[in-house]
């Protein structure tokens, strides 16, 4: 393709600085994955869909700086290859990779041409960009391809991995239902499924990046790690794991009867670790149940307010799960259980934290006063207060508040 002329070369800087943006590029990102999880739905995990949201993000930086240049090489960035490996650690076939890039490529020059027709460029100059917008995307393509096929491939080929990947197979049947021998399916896992279990999920904060297998700084190593000293600590020892994505993981520990509460203390997890805890429970359903509530614990932990703590267990925040399934619904019963209480202000705060306390210690004075650290006499008065406000006593609607303060609790006002 022959060099464009100046004028060519002005609009394509100009759109490039333009849309390298860190909000304009997000919106450009999620688009394009938008439309490749359309056509590829295995890629709406949760953990899939971050990896491959990293991967869109990078390619792009890499794509846009190479219009304003005359270069056509493309290097392949670090989350590109975190994306392919993810692929091939959860047991998906070489083509679903193939597939996600064919799509990209024509998400881009549909997103393109929508802009070029939003801004009505003379003919010349629309034609112009596309055929280097198609020219450079070919090249992209083709390399990322590439060189994406040989991560992928030594990945599967990796005898660790090939384990892994058997694992998952096993992993997602028990999870879909279907039906396996259990004693096999425990062989294939080493890991016994008659017994009771206790599900995490564990991941890290978003701007952990993700780093190369095996260095020190190895995400899936740090959440193998936790996930082992959980259950050396917490249960009988065994563990079953499997990565779900470049820095997540799932994880299942045996944990016999009888054994004692855990302290807040032994779930201790640092920056950027995030954890998230079913409910134990026994053999195959119990296998299940306790990770669907991970899962929704996890859901809970990503929609909650800033400074929630780092490990979030499904059995104090299930309410706050179920009505938080429908948002609009939910603020209406915090504001109309709340009322004034709902305000965003450190003294409706402190007697939101009383009530809740108070409803909590069964309606007990003393032990709302001892949980919060104040004089029983402290915590009458603010009942009292509390009661003038909402207009009514609070033994009328004691459930209704307990659940709105769960839900305030989680997601804030």
């Amino acid at each position: 393709m022959t060099a464009p002329s100046a004028e060519i070369r002005q609009w394509i800087a100009d759109f490039v600085a333009e849309t390298l943006h860190a909000e304009a590029l997000e919106q450009v990102v999620t688009r394009l994955d938008t439309a490749i999880i359309a056509r590829v739905p295995e890629l709406r995990d949760p953990d899939i869909r971050r990896d491959l949201a990293a991967s869109s993000r990078a390619h792009a930086l890499e794509v846009l700086s190479g219009l304003t240049q005359d270069r056509i090489d493309y290097p392949v960035p670090a989350e590109a290859h975190a994306f392919a490996r993810t692929l091939a650690r959860r047991g998906h076939d070489l083509r679903l990779l193939l597939r996600v890039y064919h799509f990209g490529q024509e998400a881009v020059i549909d997103y393109m041409t929508d802009i070029l027709e939003e801004r009505r460029l003379p003919h010349d100059i629309e034609r112009a960009v596309l055929l280097r917008l198609f020219e450079r995307t070919t090249r992209w393509v083709g390399t990322s391809v590439e060189a994406l096929t040989d991560t992928y491939t030594e990945e599967r080929e990796r005898g660790l991995r090939a384990a892994l990947t058997q694992r998952a197979e096993v992993v997602r049947s028990l999870l879909d239902d279907v039906d396996l021998d259990l004693e096999q399916a425990s062989t294939r896992l080493g890991y016994r499924l008659a017994q009771r279990h206790l599900a995490l999920l564990l991941w890290t904060d978003e701007d952990a990046a993700p780093a190369p297998p095996g260095g020190n700084g190895d995400a899936a190593g740090l959440l193998e790690r936790i996930a082992t000293r959980f259950a050396l600590s917490l249960g009988n020892g065994s563990v079953l794991t499997m990565p779900s994505g470049a820095t997540a993981l799932w994880a299942w520990i045996g944990v016999d009867d009888g054994l004692p509460e855990p302290s807040e203390a032994a779930w201790a997890v640092e920056t950027p670790v995030r954890v998230a805890v079913g409910i134990p429970a026994t053999h195959l359903a119990g296998f299940r149940g306790s990770h669907r509530e991970a899962v929704a614990a996890r859901h809970v932990a990503e929609r909650a307010r800033p400074g929630r703590p780092r490990v979030v267990h499904y059995r104090d925040v299930e309410v706050a799960y179920l009505a938080g399934a429908d948002e609009i619904a939910m603020r209406a019963l915090i504001d109309r259980e709340l009322g004034a209480l709902a305000a965003n202000d450190a003294h409706s705060a402190r007697l939101r934290d009383t009530l809740h306390a108070y409803l909590r210690a069964r309606r007990s004075p003393d032990a709302a006063a001892k949980a919060l650290g104040v004089h029983k006499n402290t915590v009458r008065y603010r009942i009292q207060r509390i009661e003038e406000l909402l207009g009514h006593s609070i033994d009328q609607r004691g459930s209704r508040l307990e659940i709105a303060l769960d839900c305030v609790a989680v997601y804030g006002v």
